[in-house]
């Protein structure tokens, strides 16, 4: 038996526990456990819930060829009309641990390589039938298929087999992990009859709200659900999502009082939009970052020394300053900050010119024009980001062209398809999660399309490394790798910038995501 996992099961037998009492699984590290039910949002609150009412959420981030396949959420709407109709195994709490939502409880073997999820009794689905952990086997089977195309097949490649034992879903590892319960909650990850493979569009789940009308782009209406299992969270009568892409558009709309509550405030306007009368403005530091993605695969993008020269060209405190007005750190071209447990720093690449100009000349690139695509909806400031990249490539005389293309469609014929654009990612809880959803050489959503074996080994053996002190190493060898080969250019990772009207009570600051990870509309209501 590992010597972190010897030492949970000890400490659980000394507070006269079971290992199927076992609520969180990670603490800082991954692996130390948290005993108890963690931090859940009803203990949050200052003030008694009231019922009713319509919530309207102006949200950016949406466009018409949106569905509604909880595997193909890739951007901030339909992220949120998941977070209405659906519920995953476990949620992750603000302060970063586990709780139970369709698994009540969940617990390791000896060597974390198998794990068994007690699945929750009387929850029913949208439709009136009765979830059951068939529905979670099935749900994480359709996911973990190539052809789902699911946003998280990178996270769920390291299982080797999943089982259902009467209400226990138990899930067999190819090599040990205290982190997977985290995994498993993933976004994408909401249960659905039969695991979504009758219909992956139907957007019938167990969670607070049913779908009464979609329209990709436009408009998303929801009713309460009476039969919901948790009685702790949907206070509202219904929630509609007005997709509002133009950021001034969104915030005439929340202080007009067409809307209750917005996503993605332009940080330069955060300040004075907190002055106005009725509005509350909300920023909490994360794991979020906003990108510039190469794919290392195409020209001219496999060379190194062009990657080199593209990274050592931007201005990154330069971004911070006048893209985020403050409202975020520098980032380092990687895809982790201080934030995730077990962080170690590289040394910050700043700004050199003469680097850059080096790099660029031992490139032998051509001369002719270096494309980047870009759209406001990539992120808050992503236009003007991506031109203050130009200037500061054209110093070094990388040809930088930018190309504003629109918002709809960017996140179905650009991100992830275009060899060169901006993008954004709201971060994981987990180095784990966010590595292998994003740069496992196998990952759907691998969107700089990095490859590489020893990365990839790394990423296996730091999942199953129980001393600290050595995964902490492993996570530093993945950066450093990441950080000098990788296609990814993360100049800043920023704050979450939300708005709300005073007419909304309850909001708390959710460092996991923006509107409180998607949870807006459980655990606020009506003052």
């Amino acid at each position: 038996m590992n010597d972190d996992l010897s030492r949970l099961l000890a400490s659980l037998d000394r507070a006269g526990l079971t290992r199927r009492t076992l609520l969180g699984g990670a603490g800082a590290a991954g692996i130390s456990a948290a005993l108890g039910v963690s931090l859940a949002p009803a203990s949050l609150r200052a003030a008694t819930p009231k019922r009713g009412g319509v919530l309207k959420m102006g949200l950016g981030g949406g466009e018409t060829t949106d569905t509604l396949d909880p595997g193909l959420s890739d951007s901030p709407v339909p992220y949120s009309v998941i977070s209405q109709w659906g519920d995953a195994i476990v949620e992750v709490s603000p302060t970063g641990e586990l709780v139970p939502r369709i698994a009540e409880s969940f617990s390791p073997n000896a060597d974390g390589t198998v794990w068994t999820f007690t699945i929750r009794e009387g929850v029913r689905f949208h439709d009136g039938s009765e979830m059951t952990a068939a529905d979670v086997v099935a749900t994480f089977k359709r996911h973990s298929d190539e052809n789902s195309k699911s946003g998280a097949l990178g996270i769920l490649q390291g299982i080797a087999g999943i089982e259902q034992n009467g209400r226990d879903v138990v899930v067999t590892l190819k090599s040990g992990s205290a982190d997977l319960p985290y995994l498993l909650g993933d976004y994408h990850l909401v249960i659905q009859p039969n695991g979504g493979f009758d219909d992956p569009n139907a957007a019938i789940g167990t969670g607070p709200y049913k779908l009464v009308s979609a329209e990709a782009g436009v408009r998303y209406a929801f009713e309460k659900n009476q039969d919901d299992w948790d009685k702790e969270r949907g206070f509202y009568d219904a929630v509609e999502i007005l997709v509002i892409n133009d950021g001034t558009a969104r915030t005439s709309a929340l202080q007009a009082g067409q809307v209750h509550m917005i996503n993605r405030v332009d940080p330069k306007i955060a300040q004075l939009m907190s002055r106005a009368p009725g509005v509350n403005v909300t920023s909490v530091a994360g794991r979020g970052h906003y990108v510039f993605i190469m794919h290392v695969d195409k020209a001219p993008f496999d060379n190194r020394d062009l990657r080199l020269a593209l990274k050592w060209a931007i201005n990154r405190q330069e971004l911070v300053d006048k893209i985020l007005d403050g409202f975020g750190t520098v980032g380092n071209d990687i895809p982790i900050n201080a934030a995730y447990p077990l962080f170690t720093p590289l040394p910050q690449r700043e700004q050199d010119i003469e680097k850059a100009k080096a790099h660029y000349a031992a490139s032998g690139h051509d001369g002719s024009p270096i494309e980047l695509l870009v759209a406001d909806t990539a992120f808050p400031g992503a236009v003007d980001a991506a031109s203050l990249f130009q200037q500061s490539c054209e110093a070094a005389g990388i040809p930088l062209k930018v190309t504003r293309v629109p918002d709809d469609g960017y996140w179905s014929d650009v991100w992830n398809v275009k060899p060169f654009c901006a993008s954004y990612w709201g971060g994981r809880p987990v180095q784990d999660q966010m590595y292998t959803t994003a740069y496992l050489s196998t990952a759907d959503w691998n969107d700089t399309k990095f490859r590489n074996e020893a990365f990839d080994a790394l990423i296996v053996a730091a999942r199953a490394e129980t001393d600290l002190a050595r995964r902490t190493e492993l996570y530093h060898e993945l950066a450093k790798i990441l950080h000098e080969e990788g296609g990814l250019i993360c100049p800043m990772f920023n704050d979450f910038v939300d708005a709300h009207a005073d007419a909304i009570a309850g909001w708390y600051d959710d460092p996991n995501g923006e509107m409180m990870t998607g949870r807006a509309s459980w655990y606020t209501w009506m003052a």
